[in-house]
C-alpha cells in the first residue's frame, strides 16, 4: 500500500480518537467538548453566512474535510512523515469529492434543467458562450484545488528544510535555535491552519453556488 495512502487512514484516525476521547457529550460541556463544539460553530456559521439554512445540512462534509486536511499537513510536521496532502493524488480525490457532490445536491436542488441555468448567464443572446465557459470553469475548479494545496504543502516543506538548513549552517542561529525553532513551527502552523481554511471555504462556495434557487 502507498505511503501516502497509509497516512491518509492515520489522518482520519487521529480526529475520531480525539473526539472518542472525549467521552460521552453532556449537557455542561467541559472546555475538551467546548472546543469541538467551538469547530463546529464556526463550520455552521461559515455555511450559513455563504449558503442560508440549507448550507447546514452540508456541516458533515465541511467538517470532516477541515479535519482530515488539517491533521494531514499536521503528519508533515512530524520528522520523517510525509503530509499527505503533500501527494496530489490524495488532493484530486478529495477535490473530486466535493465537485461530484456539489453537482448532485445542485440538480437535487434545483432538479436538472433548472441547475443547467445556473450556466446559461443573465443573457439568453449570449447563453451558449456562458454555458462554454461555465463548463469549463467547473471542470477547472477540482483541478485548482487540488493543485494549490499540493503546491503549498510542497512549497511549505521546502521552506521548512531551508530555514532549518539556515538554522544548522549558522553560529548565530544556532544560538537562538529554540526561538528560532518556535518561530518556524508558528510559521508553519499558520499555513495549516490557512490551507484547511482555503479549501474549507472554496468548497463552502461552490455548494453554495450550486443549491441557489434560479431567484436568489
Amino acid at each position: 500500500m502507498e505511503k501516502h495512502v497509509v497516512l491518509g487512514v492515520v489522518a482520519m484516525v487521529i480526529p475520531l480518537a480525539l473526539i472518542i476521547a472525549g467521552g460521552k457529550p453532556s449537557y455542561i460541556p467541559t472546555k475538551y467538548q467546548a472546543f469541538w463544539e467551538g469547530y463546529l460553530r464556526f463550520v455552521r456559521n461559515m455555511l450559513y453566512e455563504n449558503a442560508g439554512e440549507k448550507g447546514l445540512k452540508y456541516v458533515p462534509l465541511i467538517a470532516s474535510l477541515g479535519l482530515f486536511i488539517f491533521f494531514s499537513n499536521l503528519l508533515g510536521m512530524v520528522p520523517g512523515l510525509d503530509a499527505p496532502t503533500a501527494n496530489l493524488n490524495t488532493n484530486l480525490a478529495l477535490a473530486l469529492i466535493v465537485f461530484f457532490y456539489y453537482h448532485f445536491e445542485g440538480i437535487r436542488e434545483n432538479g436538472l434543467f433548472g441547475y443547467l441555468k445556473h450556466f446559461m448567464g443573465p443573457v439568453k443572446l449570449i447563453a451558449p458562450f456562458f454555458f462554454l465557459v461555465e463548463v469549463l470553469s467547473h471542470i477547472a475548479r477540482p483541478i485548482t484545488l487540488a493543485l494549490r494545496l499540493f503546491a503549498n504543502m510542497r512549497a511549505g516543506i521546502m521552506l521548512l528544510l531551508t530555514l532549518v538548513n539556515l538554522v544548522i549552517g549558522n553560529p548565530f542561529t544556532m544560538a537562538l535555535s529554540p526561538l528560532v525553532l518556535l518561530f518556524i513551527i508558528a510559521i508553519k502552523f499558520l499555513a495549516i491552519f490557512i490551507q484547511t481554511y482555503i479549501f474549507m471555504i472554496l468548497s463552502v462556495v461552490y455548494i453554495a453556488g450550486a443549491i441557489a434557487s434560479e431567484e436568489h
